[in-house]
């Protein structure tokens, strides 16, 4: 696959995961996982404080995941 069109990707860091302090977790150790969305661009959504702690209150039940 051509990678020229990364080029023209803006930000491209919004989409390839691994931030610093994600909580990855082993799939099949896990009962539910859940998706959480911000409506607005990814920045916004990570520097929201509520958000931020709905991440961490689900992601500290250790058969739960969150991402």
């Amino acid at each position: 696959m051509d990678s020229d069109w990364l080029i023209g990707v803006n930000k491209p860091s919004r989409y390839t995961g691994g931030e610093i302090n994600s909580i990855n977790k082993d799939p099949v150790q896990v009962r539910a996982r859940i998706a959480l969305a911000f409506p607005d661009v990814y920045e916004v959504g990570m520097s929201h404080l509520g958000l931020r702690i709905l991440y961490h209150v689900i992601n500290n039940q250790v058969d739960l995941w969150a991402g």
